[in-house]
């Protein structure tokens, strides 16, 4: 081998070398100086800091007009992430000046951790400190479900890296405001997909970004290629997803909202066989119609079941939920799987859980924490929702011993996110 050669490829080495010291850095001894955010706010696992930015010469911080500085430290990190990436492919385009300069750029900005206080702007009777002590309790209880050795539950023990990519589908990642969403079908997640495509940008009208969430059109809200998901990271980065996926995760603001379990199952119903929904028809309730029903032949189209007066009962669709066979072939459909199994709780710590008995509270708090309540406001609730005073009415037909193997069934998610065990449903 070639002197010019032997130094190329030493060269080489040592660009790999300074980008994975640059890499574990930030990872590991970085956090403890500076967040990855953008230049709005980071919230911590122990309390919820909005973050002051400042004005800087470099174009990259520059504030125009009085707006918000458009420009974030996600780009940066996707900077790095392609340098990581193109020095271990064997690529020599990027010098390590470029790479320190990157870096040295972010290790500037400098981040206040105290709470500010504000106006809700809602009617609540709740401070600040309550609303904090509440966000405390909450995770709390994940981190103690999480580590009781009596709450057993699927996939609780593995790590994040030992998650398939296929389950990592419903964390949404906004990288302009540093933002990771886990989506709940069955609480309120279509305005909260709104919220992401509006600060993301991911979607234009006409060219220019929404401004208004609910003139997102529900079938592109719903569409997978209007967010950026986790699931997606592998075939962008491949090998080094993992590692990627575990910068934002440190980095990013993580929230997630949640819902009384069985009130989540009969919304489920409701929307989706009580309602004429030809897809779910078709999908699952014509196979629940034959298995639970009776019905050899269930009619082709939901509108020919519904002109027929056959209908799926909430008895058949717990049945469809309790029966051993259902899970053999696929997962449950989002719609009504635990959320545990969605967004990961112990594997993932969340700075914010919401809940929907709360929702308008809930968002109002969450969009100020993040300094993002300027440009977007949560819209407001339905009124038409499933409440839980419902819950004896909907499972009076089910029969007891039905209702415990659901209440097993379920069991992680009350644990987990403070639902309590609805003890009136579950005795003779």
């Amino acid at each position: 081998m070639s002197k010019s050669r032997i130094f190329q490829f030493c060269g080489i080495m040592a660009c790999v070398f300074m980008i994975l010291l640059i890499i574990f850095y930030w990872d590991d001894i970085g956090t403890a100086h500076f967040y990855l955010h953008t230049a709005f706010i980071q919230i911590r696992a122990t309390h919820l800091p909005p973050m002051k930015h400042q004005n800087y010469d470099h174009s990259n911080y520059k504030k125009i007009a009085g707006e918000r500085i458009t420009s974030s430290k996600a780009a940066i990190l996707d900077n790095l992430e392609l340098t990581y990436l193109e020095n271990t492919k064997g690529y020599q385009e990027t010098e390590n000046k470029k790479v320190s300069q990157l870096f040295s750029e972010v290790s500037q900005l400098d981040f206040e951790e105290k709470v500010e206080s504000f106006e809700l702007g809602i009617n609540s009777r709740k401070t600040i400190n309550e609303l904090q002590r509440i966000q405390k309790e909450r995770k709390q209880k994940i981190e103690d479900a999480c580590t009781d050795s009596s709450v057993m539950f699927s996939g609780k023990n593995r790590k994040f890296e030992d998650i398939p990519n296929k389950e990592l589908d419903h964390l949404i990642v906004d990288d302009r405001h540093g933002i990771i969403y886990c989506y709940v079908p069955k609480v309120a997640c279509t305005n909260w997909k709104r919220i992401m495509i509006l600060l993301s940008q991911s979607l234009l009208n006409q060219g220019i970004p929404y401004r208004d969430p609910l003139e997102i059109p529900r079938d592109l809200v719903h569409n997978s290629s209007s967010h950026s998901t986790f699931s997606k990271f592998f075939k962008r980065y491949g090998s080094f997803s993992k590692q990627l996926m575990k910068l934002r995760l440190k980095k990013y603001t993580k929230f997630l909202f949640v819902r009384d379990p069985f009130v989540r199952l009969i919304s489920a119903f409701r929307s989706k066989f009580a309602a004429q929904n030809n897809d779910f028809y078709r999908r699952f309730a014509r196979p629940m119609l034959r298995l639970y029903a009776n019905y050899s032949n269930p009619p082709q189209t939901v509108d020919e079941a519904f002109s027929a007066g056959i209908k799926l009962t909430f008895t058949n669709f717990i049945q469809y939920l309790l029966d051993p066979r259902t899970e053999k072939e696929v997962p449950f459909n989002e719609h009504w799987r635990q959320v545990y199994r969605l967004c990961h709780p112990c594997q993932i710590n969340y700075d914010f859980i919401g809940k929907l008995e709360s929702l308008d509270e809930d968002a109002t708090y969450l969009l100020k924490l993040l300094k993002v309540d300027k440009l977007v406001q949560f819209p407001s609730s339905s009124r038409n929702q499933t409440v839980a005073s419902w819950e004896h009415e909907w499972f009076a037909k089910i029969p007891v011993a039905w209702r415990r193997k659901l209440y097993e069934i379920y069991n992680p998610d009350f644990v987990i996110f403070g639902y309590p065990k609805p003890t009136n449903l579950l005795l003779d």
